[in-house]
């Protein structure tokens, strides 16, 4: 809220015609229901009465350069050292292009440009003077476009021909510093720049104090492919979801870890945190030579175990590539109804004891995954056939023990028929 009241009088300074108001959406449920407000903070533009989600970032800047982009000012004009002197206390990251007229083919990709991204300022001006002011190693020149950061590699120049596409390319690939901080502020804008492999060094800011500096070289190499985040382990809301994600909540260690959106697969580097680990990371990850990593529980003792106890590490071993039947219960520790399929599980294994070729176990699917294992209800009961582990049979779980007894045995002599009708 400070962040979109600071944005309301930058607005008002500029004199921008967009009026900037705020709804307590608890005093007014009614008004929140009919915009179909799903969650807080939600910010929403309106033109002629009709909405749009914001999609900018969170800081007073990002507020003003979204909502001017649009409300019809996509780019700046600097006519005046003045101007340029002022518009460089206002503003940190910003797209510069130096044309010798405002029209024309180039001028109008370049505008384009401006339209369509969402997030950075652009400026313009016909002026070499006032353009070395915004970007200091600008070269005079018939055509120029730069990018300006606060971060070290501060002015990139573009080398491309003047196309929207090219030039919102260019602005993908270097927007962000090699490498990324994450922020509760920049958190949104991260997460949605999903056009990249991502890289996250889950650390202590110390330990990646060491690593910072040739780090910057290994982003340099994978710039345009892969971004680099650095995630302080200390901040809890910032690094858990991540540690999570690969089983490693406890950890005290740095954690190098990588996720693909568009497949749902996470990759974790499993030797020690160096540079050059991380860059042979990054290139197995884009040649396709990095395993998918999947989470798994150290391997249990089940000897003499009535029902035994799966891990990810083991599910190949005790479900796929057992000769056996096998009744496989999943269950998840915050499951409600998970206890009572699991007693279920125990009179049900006690019930069949001593019979050979029937196997009861079970597994937690919060702390174990495997490929072969995608299951979206818990509590979940498949029945194995011990000829086909590819196609498990799905038992109900709101049925009682001695319906699934019955079950069991239905699936058992089918199987033992068809065993008979082979021989």
């Amino acid at each position: 809220m400070p962040k979109f009241a600071e944005a309301a009088t930058a607005l008002k300074e500029l004199g921008s015609p967009l009026l900037m108001a705020k709804i307590d959406a608890e005093r007014y449920p009614k008004v929140a229901s009919t915009l179909e407000i799903k969650g807080f903070p939600t910010l929403l533009l309106f033109v002629n009465g009709t909405s749009q989600p914001y999609t900018g970032g969170f800081s007073a800047e990002e507020l003003v350069i979204w909502a001017r982009k649009k409300t019809g000012v996509p780019i700046i004009r600097i006519s005046s050292d003045a101007e340029a002197r002022h518009f460089l206390k206002k503003h940190t990251m910003f797209v510069v292009g130096v044309f010798e007229k405002f029209e024309g083919p180039d001028y109008d990709e370049f505008t384009k440009a401006a339209e369509m991204d969402n997030e950075i300022q652009f400026v313009e001006t016909n002026n070499a003077e006032f353009a070395k002011h915004l970007f200091p190693d600008f070269k005079p020149t018939r055509l120029f476009l730069g990018l300006v950061k606060s971060e070290p590699e501060k002015y990139t120049d573009y080398e491309g021909i003047f196309s929207t596409d090219g030039i919102l390319q260019f602005l993908d690939d270097n927007k962000f510093p090699l490498t990324t901080v994450l922020t509760e502020l920049n958190a949104a804008r991260v997460y949605s720049n999903t056009n990249k492999l991502q890289v996250l060094i889950i650390a202590e800011p110390d330990d990646f104090k060491k690593l910072v500096e040739p780090l910057q070289d290994v982003a340099r190499k994978f710039k345009s492919k892969i971004m680099f985040i650095f995630v302080d382990i200390r901040e809890e809301n910032l690094a858990k979801p991540f540690l999570s994600m690969v089983g490693l909540e406890e950890s005290k260690d740095s954690v190098v870890v990588s996720f693909n959106y568009s497949s749902s697969l996470k990759y974790l580097l499993e030797s020690d945190t160096t540079p050059t680990s991380i860059e042979d990371f990054c290139s197995g990850l884009l040649s396709g030579t990095v395993s998918p990593y999947y989470k798994s529980q150290p391997i249990p003792d089940n000897k003499n175990m009535s029902i035994l106890t799966v891990v990810g590490k083991t599910f190949d071993e005790l479900i796929l590539n057992s000769p056996e039947n096998i009744l496989l219960e999943i269950y998840t520790p915050w499951c409600i109804n998970c206890e009572t399929t699991s007693k279920q599980m125990e009179k049900l294994a006690k019930h069949f004891k001593g019979l050979d070729n029937l196997i009861f176990a079970r597994i937690d699917a919060s702390l174990n995954e495997h490929p072969k294992l995608q299951v979206d209800d818990y509590p979940t009961l498949l029945f194995y056939l011990a000829d086909d582990k590819t196609n498990p049979i799905p038992l109900p779980t709101k049925s009682s023990t001695k319906e699934l007894a019955a079950l069991i045995n239905k699936n058992l002599k089918e199987y033992s028929r068809e065993i008979r009708d082979e021989l």
